[in-house]
């Protein structure tokens, strides 16, 4: 297929673009002050090795925008592939008041008896988890913010990751 310079700058040229950027699909949850949120993301990206770090970027006007910015911490659960009831389920905006983790079997929460277990929601059929300390929190003066955390917990098991391929990269 040929590339023309034409197409190369318009929208639709650049969101096929971007569209071709995979990423993996995660429920990225928070907590604070009793209040815990949970979300779809797929803006996620490691950004360092030493220290891990990685980074995510969220909606401006997202509930867990404030729980992340007061408590500084995140996790992050990756979807198994085709694990498709719980990317519905988190893929919508809950409302408000509602706790998105109802009937959603969780990893045990740290505790005295295994300082090693995760302190934020985590969910069970993950393939994969990390618990995450922001460092810094970007207003990228778009319509989404980027965090970028130091990775301080994680854990994985077998399965395959979600991937999402989009057809365009200017929406979701």
């Amino acid at each position: 297929m040929d590339i023309s310079a034409r197409r190369a700058t318009s929208s639709e040229g650049i969101g096929e673009a971007l569209g071709r950027i995979p990423s993996g699909l995660f429920i990225l949850t928070a907590r604070h002050e009793g209040q815990r949120m949970g979300m779809l993301a797929s803006w996620v990206q490691q950004v360092c090795f030493e220290p891990p770090m990685v980074s995510v970027s969220i909606a401006k006007g997202r509930g867990i925008l404030a729980l992340i910015s007061e408590s500084r911490r995140f996790a992050l659960s990756q979807l198994a592939r085709g694990d498709k009831s719980t990317l519905r389920r988190f893929a919508s905006r809950p409302d408000d008041g509602e706790d998105p983790f109802l009937g959603v079997e969780l990893l045990p929460p740290n505790g005295v008896e295994d300082p090693e277990a995760p302190s934020l929601p985590i969910l069970a059929a993950a393939v994969a988890y990390l618990e995450c300390q922001v460092m810094y929190h970007f207003d990228v003066e778009g319509d989404h913010d980027l965090f970028v955390a130091a990775v301080r917990k994680g854990a994985a098991r077998s399965g395959d990751p979600y991937v999402h391929i989009r057809t365009t990269g200017l929406k979701y």
